[in-house]
């Protein structure tokens, strides 16, 4: 892998954790209390793990994929919260509000674009291997 192609694949890391990181991450820490009551709310199973514990998964999550410590470990960690949040909380199809059916539907497919470059990153570290430029190591996974 070229210097080159490596910062692209390194801009595109860090650009994809600081919104999961950074914000959902921080979010999810900050208002703990709403993430559970919207966790409560959503007949999710375990509420609490909505809270500051899904902000701290989502923080490692971002870390890793952006320092390149077991990238593909984190991509996979961020994969995990969005299947659940999708599959949890923005059931679209169950909603009989309009606006609030189109909110959730978004919420939905933002999830799945999430978990769709999810997908591709992991791929193409399984690819790349040990040739990953700028990583602190090498992607676990190799396939």
């Amino acid at each position: 892998m070229s210097a080159a192609a490596g910062a692209v694949l390194l801009a595109g890391r860090i650009l994809f954790a600081v919104f999961f990181a950074g914000v959902a991450g921080v979010s999810h820490v900050r208002n703990s209390g709403m993430y559970e009551g919207g966790a409560k709310a959503a007949h999710f199973p375990l509420p609490a793990a909505a809270g500051w514990p899904a902000g701290l998964w989502l923080i490692a999550g971002g870390l890793s994929l952006a320092l390149g410590i077991w990238p593909d470990v984190g991509a996979l960690m961020i994969g995990v919260f969005v299947i659940l949040a999708a599959a949890g909380f923005h059931r679209y199809w169950q909603v009989e509000d309009p606006n609030q059916k189109r909110t959730q539907q978004q919420l939905f497919w933002r999830n799945a674009i999430a978990l769709a470059a999810v997908l591709m990153v992991v791929g193409a570290f399984a690819a790349l291997g040990p040739a990953l430029r700028f990583s602190i190591t090498a992607p676990l996974f190799q396939f």
